[in-house]
């Protein structure tokens, strides 16, 4: 069993904005495997389905995206049999990235993303995958924790959809062949 863990922030006012790719793409993933994220564990909301052949659970930690990891390391510590490394995935947004380019990771920094440095913090361990997801603007801003907290414009829908789609396919990839197949046809 593996873990897919969406970052973003729980309720409406973040719905619909670029620190929420994590929990749209989860619930992309959610839906097209015909299940609901509604099971309530560990400060988390938990979804069961199988993707690729492989039974996973589909995660959106409800402690805001600072402290992820405190939801993270409890699933993982109720779950003796999960190894970081092979079986916790973790989906970001990152505004180093232009936006909709994607990186996938076997391991690796948090790159600044606050979710993922937490993460790191709490397992004592950067081995795990990670899918980063672009929201770099054209243009320079002055105030990030803004910018990421902002929805993103009404035109961008498609857009967005386009991205989480090719998302969605990148961890299906990771999950049907390996995180190495799967780097080296999604982070060209």
């Amino acid at each position: 069993m593996s873990l897919i863990v969406g970052l973003g922030n729980p309720g409406a006012q973040y719905e619909w904005t670029r620190h929420n790719l994590g929990f749209m793409l989860v619930d992309l993933l959610a839906r097209e495997a015909g299940v609901t994220i509604k099971r309530e564990e560990c400060r988390a909301l938990i979804g069961r389905a199988e993707i690729e052949g492989q039974q996973v659970e589909l995660v959106k930690p409800q402690t805001y995206m600072n402290l992820s990891g405190e939801a993270v390391a409890c699933l993982i510590h109720k779950r003796e049999d999960l190894q970081s490394r092979r079986d916790l995935i973790v989906i970001s947004d990152d505004l180093a990235l232009p936006f909709g380019t994607m990186r996938l990771r076997a391991r690796g920094s948090s790159g600044g993303q606050k979710g993922l440095k937490n993460i790191i913090a709490t397992l004592r361990t950067d081995e795990f995958i990670r899918l980063r997801i672009g929201i770099q603007p054209e243009h320079p801003v002055n105030d990030a924790a803004r910018y990421v907290l902002e929805r993103f414009p009404p035109g961008a829908r498609a857009e967005v959809e386009e991205v989480l789609g090719r998302g969605a396919e990148a961890l299906r990839a990771v999950l049907r062949d390996g995180i190495d197949k799967a780097m080296a046809i999604y982070n060209g």
